[in-house]
């Protein structure tokens, strides 16, 4: 389903201020909040819609990517982070509401703290792979299938670690709360902090017997196909990125995600330049003087074009709307035709004379005044 514009989502218009944002951010925060909505999957999905567009939003950087890319201007490649997970979401409530966490937490008893003291989530690394596209699917979009060799979840205690259910223990030293307060004695008196619990490293539980398949990791090597889908109009180098398909975390943690480098292959014919495509096209002089019609290749397949009669090298033509889209925007770049006049090295005897008696024309003598624009000059009028 494609993903609704964040200034509808937080029913502001593009012109709000950090101010508006936020305060329409918190409206929608406690209104559609999981603990005052418990097992409401739809106000759990607008809680994190909402919380995704204020995360752009939010940001001067972010937000200029957004209104000038769309959706794509938040993907790894321009900066962003491809999506977010609850953990996420909690993370930046404290910049909303004043707090270390989410409001709810003093409304609804806050049995598991989701601040940086609380028990802790463990997260995968990320991955990293290179997909090579050629100028078509460059030019239309293209979805692939990848198969990739990464860390995954153990399928035989699905991610926990454990040999069986009965081999989770509640941590003793922090009592499942996955954090530890420790009291240090100054020369300013007693002061009071909070870490992560060393025995059970934050997880506030403890495994009495490990999964003989993973030895208690969570984790496997082993190979995922996934399903890319790359927008049209990318381009070398540029960066996507997958939430949630990178490597899996140790016992059922928050995977990391998978970046995707975009490589193009080289065009036999065609060249890239920005969302243009340049082609060189070599006539002999003789359908140079004559006019003729052609076909030339595009990304879209053949076109034939029409040469007037007296065509000089160094003329560009134009297959307008031939070119590259830009990214999530409805512009497309134009292919841009150079033409070459091409000049045999050898030459019979018949072919000689008959040269030499045109050469006698006046038709066939340069004049400098009537020769058509340079290259360079032309190229610099078109982008002008």
């Amino acid at each position: 389903m494609a993903k609704r514009d964040y200034y509808d989502v937080l029913g502001v218009s593009k012109n709000a201020d950090a101010d508006e944002i936020k305060k329409a951010y918190r409206k929608l925060a406690i209104k559609y909040h999981p603990d005052k909505n418990p097992d409401d999957h739809t106000a759990e999905d607008k809680f994190k819609e909402a919380a995704e567009a204020y995360e752009t939003l939010s940001n001067p950087e972010k937000r200029q990517r957004y209104n000038q890319f769309g959706h794509a201007g938040t993907q790894q490649g321009f900066g962003g982070g491809g999506g977010m997970n609850m953990e996420d979401i909690f993370s930046q409530f404290g910049d909303v509401f004043g707090g270390g966490g989410s409001p709810f937490d003093s409304f609804f008893g806050g049995s598991q703290s989701r601040s940086s003291g609380g028990r802790r989530v463990n997260r995968g690394t990320n991955l990293r792979i290179k997909v090579k596209l050629t100028l078509e699917e460059i030019a239309n979009g293209v979805e692939k299938k990848v198969k990739v060799n990464k860390q995954i979840s153990c399928n035989t205690c699905n991610g926990t670690g454990a040999k069986d259910k009965s081999s989770f223990q509640t941590c003793k030293t922090c009592n499942g709360q996955g954090a530890v307060r420790r009291v240090t004695n100054t020369i300013l008196g007693q002061m009071q902090t909070t870490g992560t619990c060393p025995a059970c490293n934050g997880e506030g539980s403890t495994i009495s017997s490990k999964c003989n398949s993973c030895q208690g990791e969570g984790i496997v090597r082993g190979e995922e196909t996934i399903t890319i889908n790359i927008p049209a109009g990318v381009s070398e180098g540029m960066q996507l990125s997958m939430s949630g398909k990178g490597n899996a975390a140790t016992r059922g943690g928050v995977a990391g995600d998978l970046i995707i480098l975009i490589e193009e292959t080289p065009h036999e014919t065609l060249k890239r330049e920005g969302i243009n495509v340049i082609y060189d096209l070599h006539i002999s002089f003789i359908d140079a003087a004559l006019g003729t019609s052609i076909e030339v290749p595009t990304i879209d397949g053949k076109a034939r074009i029409k040469l007037e009669p007296g065509t000089q090298g160094g003329k560009i033509l134009r297959l307008k709307g031939k070119g590259i889209p830009e990214v999530n925007a409805y512009n497309r770049g134009d292919q841009l035709i150079q033409i070459n006049i091409w000049t045999p090295k050898t030459l019979n005897n018949e072919e000689r004379e008959l040269l030499e008696k045109l050469k006698l024309s006046d038709n066939f003598k340069p004049n400098p005044s009537k020769f058509e624009k340079s290259f360079f000059d032309r190229m610099k009028e078109y982008f002008e």
